[in-house]
């Protein structure tokens, strides 16, 4: 199915194309056409400005090239009205034909509405979570862990192959601190009840080997059971051990030497990062000879290349903003391209019971791990409540809302509607197979629910190119009220057959619709609450 800005583009394109060949408008290239939907209904469903544009070519005057191109739009079944609002912008309101036709798409469809090409099967790498074997998820894990998820199902149904990748940084600093605070000596960082049942089970005194014995446990026994239940499977767990015992990690120095990208000073090794849009130059190797974390973080990007991933999407913590401008100098200076790696940096999470923050867990005593608080709120209510906001915004979890079993808690309300949708087709004891009586749709409300079921594509090409995955969730939730206004204003099930088969119908594009999208957010779609 073509997404319907697309499609008022492409009308757009035609109608001046049409212009000047009968020399209305004079030759020029014709400038971008950008659609936007309306916020305010009064003013249509879609507008555009593309006739601001279109003065710099000739001297006619906005309000005259805006009639022109609208006496001609107007013609296409696709609009029911379209008209010039102000100096320059021309309103598009789409005709309840167009939408019947796109109903019986999605009903002849079903699963598979939604599903674009916009990847090309282009092979494409989402690492995410990633955390350090040191300790039990952290929310700010568990926001990336969704974020992450959620994200390649949407490119998935865009038409990228995807791959699902966890880094354990199962080496270094962090596994040093975590054999130090297993030994609990005086540089000891890591507290809490489960260092204290690892210190009963790691023995040995060499603080990296007792870290390496307890990360590999803490991986094992804490991390992958998290991601089991918060329902995330991965395709590849890439150990950052194995960069250097392949021997990546100095050949992936060695070519950036080779290429006049490295240079010494002060008895360390410098990787030239500033010349390539970073701050300031980054040390590959250090004065001691001891290789750093940006240097196994770079042969890890020359063997995800090489792989035959041609994008990278890599999730960071939001104390990682600066790594972006490194790892992208370090894929040019590797002979790639800056373009193919996009870093999406995660700002905090907080949580909030009874108007104030929790800071500390009750159960362990430390910070309170993503376990707890899927246990507390369930997974479709973790998960949904952390789609709610931009990743790269702060975050107040309200664990008073997620625990609400009322329309106040999104989650219940999106559900909900899906529940009360199968409750009216059993009820009904109609089956509905094809679409049928479409054409008697014409209550407000029934062209209001049938223009949200068709944007579900325009949600899905929009996230798939910005990565806002918060659209999403906003979406199922416009879609709910949607279907709520309808079941208000429109009784279904009628003494009029065809008018009762018709709002089926529509009820059914709806469910496949709505169950798509909690699909794609890793939310159960209840047959009955």
């Amino acid at each position: 199915m073509e997404i319907m800005k697309e499609e008022i583009k492409e009308l757009i394109r035609g109608v001046i194309v049409g212009l000047q060949k009968n020399r209305i408008f004079p030759e020029f290239e014709i400038p971008e056409i950008v659609i936007d939907c309306s916020t305010n209904k009064n003013n249509g469903d879609y507008s555009t400005g593309v006739v601001l544009k279109l003065g710099r070519y000739f001297s006619q005057e906005a309000a005259v090239t805006a009639i022109t191109l609208k006496n001609r739009l107007a013609k296409s079944e696709i609009f029911s009205k379209v008209e010039v609002a102000g100096p320059g912008f021309i309103n598009f309101f789409i005709s309840p034909k167009y939408l019947h036709n796109k109903i019986k798409e999605v009903l002849k469809q079903k699963e598979k509405f939604g599903v674009i090409n916009l990847g090309n099967n282009r092979k494409v790498n989402v690492e995410f979570i990633s955390a350090n074997p040191t300790g039990p998820l952290t929310l700010g894990n568990g926001r990336g862990g969704f974020g992450g998820d959620v994200l390649a199902n949407v490119l998935e149904k865009a038409g990228y192959k995807v791959s699902r990748e966890y880094y354990i940084n199962d080496t270094g600093a962090q596994i040093k601190k975590l054999g130090h605070s297993v030994l609990g000596d005086a540089e000891a960082v890591y507290k809490g009840k489960y260092i204290d049942d690892l210190r009963k089970i790691c023995t040995g005194i060499v603080p990296e080997q007792v870290g390496k014995k307890a990360g590999k446990i803490i991986l094992e026994k804490t991390i992958k059971p998290s991601i089991k239940k918060m329902g995330i499977k991965f395709d590849k767990w890439f150990s950052e051990t194995t960069l250097y015992k392949s021997g990546e990690v100095d050949k992936a120095i060695e070519e950036l030497t080779k290429r006049g990208f490295t240079y010494e000073s002060e008895g360390a090794l410098w990787f030239k990062s500033m010349i390539l849009g970073d701050d300031k130059d980054r040390v590959l190797i250090r004065a001691d000879g001891i290789k750093t974390y940006f240097a196994s973080d770079i042969a890890y990007l020359k063997n995800k290349f090489e792989r035959g991933f041609e994008k990278l999407i890599i999730f960071l913590g939001a104390d990682h903003y600066g790594y972006v401008a490194r790892l992208k100098a370090a894929s040019y200076a590797l002979g790639f391209k800056k373009e193919d790696i996009e870093a999406i940096v995660l700002q905090l999470v907080k949580l909030f019971e009874n108007g104030k923050e929790v800071r500390m867990s009750k159960r362990t005593g430390t910070y309170v791990a993503m376990d707890e608080l899927i246990d507390a709120v369930g997974l479709d209510v973790a998960r949904f409540f952390f789609l709610q906001r931009s990743l790269n915004t702060h975050f107040n979890f309200d664990m008073d809302i997620a625990k609400e079993k009322s329309d106040k808690n999104p989650v219940f309300k999106v559900q909900y509607a899906y529940a009360r949708i199968n409750s009216i087709f059993k009820k009904s004891k109609i089956k509905i197979s094809k679409p049928k009586n479409l054409e008697l749709l014409k209550e407000p409300s029934e062209l209001e629910l049938m223009k949200q079921i068709i944007r579900f594509t325009e949600i899905i090409e929009d996230i798939a190119e910005d990565y806002q995955l918060q659209r999403l969730s906003n979406y199922a939730l416009e879609l709910a009220e949607s279907f709520y206004k309808f079941y208000e204003n429109c009784k279904v099930i009628t003494e009029d057959k065809k008018l009762t088969e018709a709002r089926l119908s529509l009820l059914l594009a709806a469910k496949i619709v709505l169950e798509g999208a909690l699909k794609l957010m890793g939310i159960s779609a209840p047959e009955k609450m």
